[in-house]
């Protein structure tokens, strides 16, 4: 309980009581469990994990669920399910073509008798083993696991433009569930994200709580065709994210393009008043720059903790960490 008391302190204050960023635990410890599984979400609580994140998408009946996106063929076993072949699609979510299946074609109750899988069982084949272990879950269960652990979410909205026009209103049902839980004030334990800058701008009319702005390495927020990523981090618009956000949630390569060389993103957006976290700090080859890596396995772990500690030396208030142990 002492840890997130402090934790709470500095993401919603910003006072430096912590001597390291925070650590979010990225879909639960989801380097070691399938992701956005109970059995992630209680490992990253027994790693000592700050907070914990999960991804929401919507069913068909208009709940939140958890899944790193809408197409699930890939996290669950639906594909094996022949009761579900013919819910098989092709869509554009975002400008992007996928086929497979969509979690708004799918009730909850249908969701539920899905069970999870490892989303990369080439790098993570250990998770394999617990393939078929858990159901999907609910934003509101993961509400109860971070509520009985004591320790705050930071939830994802995903894709709210797209479900919007599918007639599923994410930010309203999303903020339904945080005022009949009150968490909506500004010392609520949660940290809301989005890649899409509406959303947000909505939601801090709506709400205290504080509020995160993803940011990726290029492109631009979905939902403002008009504005790219590369614009929103100058000084000039990381002053205008200010206006309505509390933190930027960017891409490792925006502070650290190369290891040891390091941009002044983050002194930049703490001039505009601006807390920043950085995603995604993963401890296989395959997602290190060349020099973290130790030998030539991708699957095998690199120096990930030494390259965490010069992100704490950039001045990084928090990180997404598959591993949360790790951060430790």
């Amino acid at each position: 309980m002492i840890r997130f008391i402090l934790a709470a302190i500095l993401i919603l204050t910003g006072s430096p009581v912590l001597a390291h960023p925070l650590i979010i635990a990225h879909r639960g410890a989801s380097g070691e469990r399938p992701e956005h599984t109970r059995a992630a979400y209680e490992r990253a609580i027994d790693q000592g994990a700050d907070f914990i994140e999960p991804d929401l998408v919507m069913s068909r009946d208009g709940v939140l669920i958890v899944r790193h996106e809408n197409e699930i063929g890939g996290t669950t076993d639906v594909a094996a399910r022949p009761e579900f072949a013919d819910r098989r699609a092709t869509k554009s979510v975002d400008g992007e073509t996928l086929t497979g299946w969509f979690t708004e074609d799918f009730t909850l109750a249908e969701l539920k008798t899905l069970r999870a899988r490892e989303r990369l069982p080439e790098l993570r084949p250990a998770n394999t083993a617990f393939d078929g272990a858990e159901p999907i879950l609910t934003f509101e269960e993961v509400l109860d696991i971070a509520a009985a652990a004591g320790l705050g979410v930071v939830p994802e909205l995903k894709h709210p433009t797209y479900f919007n026009a599918l007639g599923l209103p994410m930010e309203d049902a999303f903020v339904a569930i945080l005022e009949r839980r009150g968490l909506t004030g500004a010392d609520a334990p949660i940290l809301i994200q989005c890649f899409e800058v509406g959303p947000l701008q909505r939601l801090r009319a709506r709400l205290a709580a504080p509020l995160l702005q993803l940011v990726a390495a290029t492109g631009g927020p979905f939902d403002r065709p008009d504005l790219d990523y590369a614009a929103m981090t100058t000084p000039s618009g990381l002053a205008a994210v200010a206006a309505w956000a509390d933190w930027i949630g960017v891409d490792t390569a925006l502070i650290e393009p190369a290891p040891g060389a390091s941009t002044t993103l983050i002194a930049d957006a703490h001039a505009a008043g601006l807390k920043v976290a950085a995603w995604t700090f993963r401890a296989e080859n395959a997602f290190l720059p060349g020099p973290d890596r130790l030998g030539d396995d991708p699957a095998a772990h690199g120096r990930l903790r030494e390259r965490l500690a010069r992100f704490t030396d950039y001045g990084l208030d928090a990180a997404f960490m598959d591993q949360p142990v790790l951060g430790r």
